[in-house]
């Protein structure tokens, strides 16, 4: 377990379940997970679409998006989120995501904008630690 952010900033993290994926156990581990360690979490429910997400992640100004897909729709649905965050001129919002996803398809996702990617056994503190590294570089400070 991580301890709490001792951050003045609390960073803004949309964890999202697009797709027709209906598993939100691993979204719900990790959004508790986040906001333990002192994030704001906003978790989206099931069923959202990527323009959706891109919605809401511009609206509630997050600084990351956490995606979760166990459908195999991720090399789809991953970059489309991306590329709707360039559209709407919002690249410093970053990008991972987790779930059943094939090692092979990791570099794609990566080539895609995908900042990481986590599978199944990958312990929170690992997912923790990215986030916060990523929230720092976004903001300018060095993490220590």
């Amino acid at each position: 377990m991580s301890s709490p952010s001792t951050s003045p900033t609390t960073y803004r993290i949309l964890i999202g379940k697009p797709g027709l994926d209906g598993h939100d156990r691993g979204a719900k581990v990790i959004a508790r997970a986040l906001r333990d360690a002192g994030f704001e979490v906003i978790y989206s429910g099931l069923h959202q679409t990527p323009q959706a997400l891109v919605k809401t992640a511009l609206q509630e100004d997050v600084d990351g998006i956490g995606l979760s897909i166990l459908s195999g729709a991720h090399n789809t649905l991953m970059p489309e989120v991306v590329e709707l965050l360039r559209n709407h001129d919002a690249e410093d919002i970053f990008v991972f995501g987790g779930g059943i996803i094939p090692t092979e398809d990791i570099p794609k996702l990566e080539e895609a904008g995908v900042r990481a990617i986590f599978t199944p056994g990958t312990e929170t503190s690992e997912v923790i630690e990215f986030v916060e590294q990523a929230c720092a570089e976004k903001h300018g400070h060095a993490e220590g």
